[in-house]
């Protein structure tokens, strides 16, 4: 072999070991609880997703962060600590992002099968010749809101 193919492999062989790094960070005082981070995770995504929805006020962007971490009684640093504390334990990270995305998908799922039947429940009143008592009348946030009650 000549000299450039023993760089070629000297190169790959510390590039692979340095993206393949072992580190585990030291375990913090104050780290939340992996149920606590899966909830908290869960509010994070919810929160940053709301961020370019219109409020009733037609407000957009608007920095839900604050009151999630109002919600758990922390702070920025400590979540940070605490997320990179469980990255450095994959195995424990892939296992959160697991329920946290479980957790999402069923109340998307839920919200789904909410507005097929609040659109169901519409078309037969729209269908019927005489319209059902306003106290009968869906109101589809009343309903999303029990619903997100009922999800807590």
């Amino acid at each position: 072999m000549n000299l450039s193919k023993y760089i070629l492999i000297l190169t790959l062989t510390v590039f692979i070991t340095a993206c393949t790094s072992n580190t585990i960070y030291k375990k913090p005082k104050d780290l939340i609880a992996k149920d606590q981070m899966v909830d908290l995770l869960v509010d994070m995504y919810l929160a940053n997703a709301a961020k370019n929805v219109k409020t009733k006020k037609l407000e957009r962007k608007i920095n839900y962060m604050p009151l999630v971490y109002e919600k758990y009684g922390i702070d920025s640093t400590r979540f940070q600590t605490s997320n990179l504390y469980y990255m450095s334990l994959i195995d424990d990270y892939e296992a959160i992002y697991k329920r946290v995305d479980a957790q999402l998908r069923k109340m998307l799922d839920t919200t789904e099968a909410s507005l097929k039947t609040i659109d169901s429940l519409k078309k037969v009143e729209r269908k019927s010749k005489k319209k059902l008592p306003n106290k009968n009348k869906f109101n589809k946030e009343k309903i999303l809101k029990t619903i997100a009650e009922e999800q807590k």
